[in-house]
């Protein structure tokens, strides 16, 4: 099988000839592999067995200078400081009305390029698993733009508010994800977006508020990319697992990064109860494993993992969250994705 046909069977629940890997990495990470093995980006892919690549985007034109301190600023005006994306320096709709919102300068779709892709995703030959459309962090921009604290108490006292914010918001992720669809028709599998809901102790909301504020959005993202024909996958940290059935009853084809040492996320717990009607990616625990073990600790534990999700398909084997870290032994690494290819083979 191609990587592209393995992934695919595996989101349709079938079993493919051995479980599909996935492999996310911070910068620092993988500027360290690459130096340490010799290899360039698709060298280091091909070396770890990836089946998945991902095109991307372009802004047109880049943003004014940023602010003093400022190290990265949003599509919607916020700027952060601090490591890698860092936190947010202002929320400048703290205090905003409902009137408010409809003079904020929202980001215009034109702002990003999209007619590369296409030919960005031929380049590999149809071989692997695409991923496309904008990455679509609502939770997290909402967060930016009035505060988490405030976005809580308005749920309960402005609901109509935050409505109305994740629906603009949404509303520049959607459209630039459709002219990415039309431009490169065909080329792309799987609609990849990120949504950080869970925490280390479980969800960051309960079920009720989730669906009444947060599901719509999601909803608007996963219909999108159905009526293209692809997957849609969501990034998810956290013990999110109460928040599941909403997500399956939205449509949502697979939950990426799954971390069993978060609340609530029981791997045989969540196969047995919902591993016929998604598909679970990730489910190596970056931390206690990956950072702090040994490759003999990684190899045991990547066979436990396998021998508990991959039965039936829907099941793509990676570390537990999508940005793993510097200070992650590469030999660990290695030993992981060794692992998945030795005991991930499906017995025909």
């Amino acid at each position: 099988m191609t990587s592209r046909e393995r992934v695919l069977c595996a989101f349709a629940h079938r079993e493919p000839d051995r479980v599909p890997c996935w492999c996310g990495a911070s910068t620092r990470f993988w500027e360290k592999a690459k130096r340490e093995l010799a290899l360039d980006d698709e060298g280091l892919r091909l070396r770890l067995g990836d089946d998945f690549r991902r095109v991307f985007s372009a802004q047109r034109v880049a943003d004014a200078d940023l602010s003093p301190g400022a190290t990265w600023r949003s599509p919607f005006g916020v700027e952060r400081t601090g490591f890698e994306y860092g936190q947010p320096l202002t929320h400048p709709l703290a205090r905003a009305s409902l009137g408010d919102l409809r003079d904020y300068p929202w980001p215009s779709p034109d702002r990003m390029e999209v007619g590369g892709i296409r030919g960005e995703a031929l380049r590999h030959g149809g071989s692997f698993a695409i991923l496309g459309g904008e990455w679509s962090p609502y939770w997290h921009d909402a967060i930016d733009l009035v505060g988490m604290e405030q976005l809580y108490f308005r749920m309960f006292d402005e609901p109509r508010f935050v409505e109305e914010l994740f629906r603009r918001i949404v509303d520049y992720y959607e459209e630039v994800s459709r002219r990415t669809f039309e431009a490169a028709s065909g080329a792309i599998d799987i609609f990849f977006i990120g949504n950080d809901f869970g925490g280390q102790t479980g969800p960051l909301v309960g079920p009720e508020l989730f669906r009444r504020f947060l599901l719509p959005p999601l909803r608007r993202l996963i219909d999108l990319g159905h009526r293209y024909g692809l997957k849609v996958m969501l990034h998810c940290c956290g013990g999110f697992a109460p928040l599941l059935p909403g997500m399956i009853e939205a449509g949502l084809d697979g939950v990426h990064a799954v971390q069993p040492s978060c609340a609530g996320m029981d791997l045989a717990a969540l196969k047995r109860e919902y591993g016929g009607r998604i598909l679970f990616n990730g489910c190596i625990d970056s931390h206690h494993v990956l950072i702090e073990g040994t490759p003999q600790l990684v190899r045991r534990r990547t066979r436990e993992v396998i021998d508990i999700m991959k039965a039936g398909g829907g099941f793509v084997a990676g570390a537990s969250h999508d940005w793993i870290l510097e200070e992650t032994p590469l030999a660990n690494v290695l030993a992981m994705f060794d692992a998945i290819r030795e005991y991930g083979v499906y017995r025909r």
